[in-house]
């Protein structure tokens, strides 16, 4: 999908950014997202994430050049960030990895230029990165990887316990009268929580609020430890769902800001950026590597 740079691009950080033909590749345990800016256009692409990222990166570049008529030879330089950065090379283009921490931050603030707080939840993991408001820095952040709770993937197996399609999970959720209580903070038993709801005959609805509610407090636990600041950007795989927004910002007390892109491409926006900045020789990559 294509959009105006101008449409997308927060004012300030679109009148510093060099000039470039540049693309960034978030290569996630679910899927790769692509940005491809150029001429003032911006290009989006995804793709599922197969066994081996290299090639999934390849099949984002690829959609990416299709949309943008262009060919590998037309690029400045790619940026990959996410879990799959490791073994990504691009052998005909100036190339290089970052943290997906640094892109989403960066990301997040080229959408907005009032993100302070990222909350970012993908299949594996979830992050609360506080990111500085004058240029998408990161100033701190905590990550959760060590336990499925809080992450997509214990979303999507409650899913599959609930009979739903992970894509109704959220919309089930804003359905609750009276949402469930999942006391558990750890995803073996609350899926045994949830089990056991069911054959208590509890509402379907209920039991996925309480399973947003459950994850939300997983997120709330990490942003404690950062802090909690205005201008709140929600980014990652789990961005979609409203009924992660919804719990989130009821436990919160909070509104998560709207964004002018799908967030879930923050990590790729965030890497296109960057890409563009080397390019232009205006940041040191060495300090860019977190």
């Amino acid at each position: 999908m294509a959009h105006k740079t101008s449409d997308i691009l927060q004012r300030d950080l679109l009148a510093r950014l060099p000039e470039a033909t540049v693309v960034g590749i978030d290569i996630g345990s679910r899927s790769g997202k692509g940005v491809l800016l150029h001429n003032g256009r911006l290009h989006t692409a995804v793709v599922p994430t197969g066994f081996k990222t290299q090639q999934t990166a390849e099949a984002v570049l690829g959609r990416l050049l299709e949309e943008a008529e262009l060919e590998t030879c037309d690029l400045d330089y790619v940026v990959g960030t996410g879990y799959g950065r490791v073994s990504m090379q691009f052998s005909d283009v100036p190339h290089q990895v970052l943290t997906e921490i640094s892109c989403h931050a960066m990301g997040a603030h080229a959408l907005t230029p009032t993100a302070r707080t990222i909350i970012d939840i993908g299949g594996q993991d979830s992050k609360a990165i506080k990111v500085d408001q004058r240029n998408g820095k990161v100033l701190e952040f905590v990550m959760n990887d060590k336990c499925a709770a809080g992450t997509g993937r214990f979303l999507e197996k409650a899913a599959q316990l609930l009979d739903l399609d992970l894509r109704d999970l959220g919309d089930a959720a804003l359905g609750a009268d009276a949402p469930s209580a999942i006391s558990s903070q750890c995803v073996v038993f609350s899926e045994s929580e949830v089990v056991s709801l069911r054959a208590k005959g509890e509402r379907r609805e209920n039991i996925a609020a309480g399973i947003h509610h459950a994850t939300a407090l997983r997120v709330r636990n990490l942003l404690n430890r950062i802090g909690l600041e205005p201008g709140i950007v929600f980014t990652g795989g789990v961005s979609n769902n409203v009924g992660m927004k919804k719990a989130l910002e009821d436990l919160l007390k909070v509104t998560i800001e709207s964004t002018p892109l799908d967030s879930t491409f923050a990590g790729a926006l965030g890497a296109a950026v960057y890409a563009a900045t080397f390019h232009g020789e205006d940041l040191s990559t060495t300090s860019m590597a977190l």
